[in-house]
């Protein structure tokens, strides 16, 4: 992804915090909620604004949620938050549940390889790793201009690339009259791909858990 530092209401990473602060959470607690076990302590990698924390939260789990945005993570006020690189986080504990959303899994390396293994070092032995990733199969090319809205944002891709596996795109955001475009780079992961990404960081893929497999389980080898 490319950002433009934490300024004007912009994470490093490019995401626009209003944008973020607007979407709601979607199908993702729905997902969640019934592959880990109640009321179970999860690691939140990449929390953003908190789109997710505050839903896990209402579902009775306590969140730590890290992010490496200050401008985002002062939008999370319940449970504990954390000011870190995914990359180089080591908060010396480990947890039953790992989440690694936002399809930050795609991301180009070595930032990949780096969130699995931050992955890998704070999930319990017998614990869970979910991690949401684009849908593999899908022509994302002929979804070029498609918009889409939620919670009073639209959203619409323009610039849609794809390139052995290689997903370029311009994310355009809309709220009333104010537009935010952010460039995306994402590779695209099979369940092969994924895999072997998995079993280099120490993980090994247990199950795939919605039927668009754009959300999956890992567990430590």
């Amino acid at each position: 992804m490319m950002g433009r530092g934490d300024e004007a209401g912009v994470a490093p990473d490019g995401s626009p915090v209003e944008v973020y602060l607007r979407l709601p959470p979607g199908d993702e607690p729905k997902i969640i909620q019934p592959a880990v076990p109640e009321g179970a302590a999860i690691l939140e990698l990449g929390c953003g604004a908190g789109r997710l924390t505050r839903a896990l939260l209402a579902l009775g789990h306590p969140v730590v949620a890290v992010d490496q945005s200050p401008q985002m993570l002062r939008n999370v006020h319940d449970g504990e938050a954390v000011l870190a690189d995914i990359e180089t986080l080591d908060l010396g504990r480990r947890f039953p549940v790992v989440l690694l959303a936002s399809n930050l899994v795609n991301a180009e390396e070595p930032h990949r390889g780096a969130f699995l293994r931050t992955c890998r070092r704070h999930v319990t032995d017998d614990g869970q790793v979910l991690i949401q990733r684009l849908e593999p199969d899908v022509n994302w090319t002929a979804h070029e201009g498609e918009a889409w809205e939620r919670g009073g944002v639209s959203v619409t891709f323009r610039d849609v690339r794809a390139d052995d596996r290689l997903l370029s795109a311009v994310a355009e955001y809309q709220i009333g009259e104010t537009v935010w475009r952010q460039a995306l780079t994402s590779r695209l992961l099979d369940d092969e791909e994924l895999a072997g990404e998995l079993s280099a960081a120490g993980l090994r893929l247990a199950r795939v858990l919605d039927e668009r497999r754009t959300w999956v389980e890992a567990r430590a080898v």
